[in-house]
């Protein structure tokens, strides 16, 4: 990783700077708060954001309400341009996040891009959800957090490098290891608590199966007894059916003898409507031979028929005729008027156009009235003639209606005559079917007396159905209880051959819970005797490793910055351990300078071990030394020149305001605080 640039604006004493990083080494030089450490913070919030428990207040300027950080670095050759905001709201929160790859932003969330971040520098996934520790103790870490960590109490300071060094993972694989044993011996002791029945659930099975066999044995001879209640019953319902066949063949007789007895009381009908009619024919016979008939009265009758309609005809065109005439002249007497009412209003002839003379007018008028007189006496005389006409033709249809009825009697009377021969023979005939009938009377009458004789004779089956029928319904009921017997032994069985398959599976299942449960005892004894042991041997070589590198880097940082009289060490929960001629020194009793070579070297030691032992990270060649010279000799300083070109990383930014680390650098940034904000005071050099 390689710092570029980074944009401040509104961050601590900052309210807008943009500052530039060289590669190799960087002094950012200035008083005692003039803004140095604040570019250092800038960066880590840029790249990780806030801290759980960091408030926003300790970034954002005071008064401001926004602010926010731009940062762009370069980790494998690729560009990355990382922007965090921050707002003021009740509380200051992040309110922005992108991320810019090789010109390609993307907004994300507070998590999204410290997990990218994460990933661009390489880091274990398990740093996501702690603080940024691996970054300060292989980037970036102030000095007073080192010697914090020297004094802190041994468990303390073991269990934090645990953190850093990601050896807390073999903790965690511990308590899980635990915890998985614990899981381990429920689930066993559960299934031990399955398998304990076991053998008496074989029991159950053998006990089963003996009485399986013997229920079979007792549906057999069930099965028997239903087979001789099911013929029983078979020979009771054909002896039943033997029995109602009689009782239907009685009962066809009865219905013969019904239809024997309709038969001859139809006839009997008959007889009587026969004798009824022969009386009427007598009767109608005896009138008609009483009447008289002439054929030449019917033939004088219709020629005067013939007559009234000849003179009635002429009549009627007389009639006609006079009508005619009358109409003529009512006609013309109206066209008279017209005339007259014209000749009064006309003055002029239309013809001639000259005028009328009033004595043509009157002659012509005199005229027309002459005219109409005569027409209405003529009129007169024809309808006295037509009322005339009209009576004679009244006469005439009376007549003529009196004798068209008398003649049609004649010839009704004539048609009577002709048949009586009929009605004799019908007479005959009538006769001849009564006799007929009475002797097929006297047949159905001997019928209905011999079928009367076979219903008597079939009398008896009627009882004897009745006690075949309740023999019938007791074989029914005996197979019915028979086979009750035999369903219930069969479901009985079904049930018992259920309960065998379901005990076998049971004992199937649990067999392999047996085998289970010998898995998880011997995986139990694996993780008690081998994993858990192995684990912790595993850690206590990693531990010792790291301890034995941790310890010798140490010395070695150490003696660079000391004295060689000055022999130190780590114990074994990594407590620095300073020795003097043979003589142990407590770190509180060593001088500022001393104290802080202590933390130097422990810092430098611990970013080494870091760097070697996590190899694959991105921030191998970037390191960030805040204040390392506190307290420091002439003699430390001049020393401080060595221990910077032995870092040998690819970037290194130093925090001081010591003039004299300015020649031990290659690039310096001066700041300075104007009006009390921070701002860059020359160029890079």
């Amino acid at each position: 990783m390689k710092l570029k640039k980074i944009i401040l604006n509104n961050i601590r004493s900052y309210e807008y700077q943009e500052i530039n990083f060289p590669e190799g080494s960087t002094l950012l030089s200035g008083d005692i708060g003039s803004g140095k450490t604040s570019v250092l913070l800038g960066i880590e919030f840029a790249l990780f954001g806030l801290q759980p428990g960091q408030k926003g207040s300790s970034i954002l300027r005071n008064g401001q309400v926004q602010g926010g950080v731009i940062i762009e670095f370069e980790v494998d050759e690729k560009n990355v341009i990382v922007e965090r905001k921050l707002k003021k709201g009740k509380t200051i929160s992040q309110d922005y996040c992108s991320i810019t790859i090789d010109d390609e932003k993307q907004e994300t969330s507070v998590t999204e891009l410290k997990n990218k971040v994460l990933e661009l520098l390489n880091y274990p996934k398990e740093f996501s959800k702690k603080q940024n520790i691996l970054y300060k103790f292989t980037v970036y870490t102030p000095q007073e957090e080192m010697k914090q960590i020297i004094l802190e109490d041994s468990e303390t300071r073991i269990n934090t490098l645990r953190h850093v060094f990601g050896m807390d993972k073999y903790k965690k694989i511990l308590e899980n290891s635990s915890i998985l044993i614990s899981k381990v011996r429920e689930e066993k002791r559960i299934k031990e608590a399955i398998t304990i029945n076991i053998e008496q659930d074989k029991l159950n099975i053998t006990s089963k199966e003996n009485e399986l066999e013997e229920k079979y044995l007792n549906l057999s001879s069930i099965e028997k007894e239903l087979f001789l209640k099911t013929e029983t019953r078979k020979r009771a319902q054909e002896e039943k059916e033997e029995v109602y066949k009689k009782i239907e063949e009685k009962t066809k007789l009865q219905q013969e003898i019904e239809k024997t007895k309709f038969l001859i009381s139809t006839k009997q009908d008959t007889i009587f409507g026969n004798k009824k009619q022969i009386e009427q024919i007598k009767v109608q016979i005896s009138e008609l031979e009483e009447l008289q008939f002439e054929d030449n009265k019917i033939i004088e009758l219709e020629r005067e028929i013939s007559n009234l309609r000849s003179e009635k005809q002429i009549l009627n065109d007389k009639n006609l005729q006079v009508t005619s005439k009358i109409h003529s002249l009512t006609l013309k007497n109206k066209e008279n008027e017209l005339i007259k009412d014209k000749l009064d209003k006309i003055e002029v002839c239309p013809t001639c156009l000259q005028d009328v003379d009033p004595v043509y007018k009157t002659n012509v008028l005199n005229k027309t009235e002459s005219d109409s007189v005569e027409n209405t006496n003529k009129i007169n005389e024809l309808s006295i003639e037509k009322v005339e006409i009209q009576e004679k033709i009244r006469k005439l249809d009376q007549d003529l209606l009196f004798k068209e009825k008398k003649s049609q009697e004649l010839k009704i009377l004539k048609i009577k005559l002709q048949g009586i021969q009929e009605r004799q023979k019908h007479l005959e005939t009538l006769k001849k079917s009564n006799s007929l009938i009475e002797k097929d009377i006297d047949i159905l009458e001997g019928q209905k007396k011999l079928l009367s004789n076979l219903i008597f004779d079939l009398n008896k089956y009627d009882n004897l159905y009745e006690e075949k029928q309740k023999g019938l319904n007791d074989a029914l009921k005996e197979e019915k209880f028979a086979e009750i017997k035999v369903a219930e032994l069969k479901r009985e069985i079904d049930v018992f051959s259920r309960q065998i398959t379901e005990l076998k599976e049971r004992i199937k299942k649990i067999e392999q819970i047996k085998k289970q449960v010998h898995h998880l005892s011997d995986l139990e004894e694996w993780i008690t005797k081998r994993f858990i042991s192995m684990i912790s041997i595993i850690e206590k070589n990693v531990l010792t490793k790291l301890k034995t590198e941790f310890s010798e880097l140490f010395s070695e940082w150490f003696s660079m910055l000391v004295s060689d009289s000055f022999n130190v060490r780590l114990s074994d929960d990594f407590t620095p351990i300073i020795e003097l001629q043979d003589y142990e020194i407590d770190y509180a009793y060593l001088s500022g300078g001393e104290r802080t070579a202590v933390a130097l070297a422990y810092r430098l030691a611990l970013n080494q071990v870091i760097n070697s032992f996590l190899s694959k990270i991105k921030t191998k060649n970037l390191v960030i030394l805040d204040e390392p010279t506190d307290g420091f000799s002439d003699q430390q300083l001049d020393k401080m020149r060595s221990v910077l070109e032995q870092l040998n990383v690819s970037q290194l930014i130093v925090v001081s305001h010591e003039q004299k680390i300015e020649s031990f650098v290659e690039n310096i940034i001066r700041f300075k605080k104007e009006e009390g904000l921070s701002v860059i005071e020359t160029p890079l050099n």
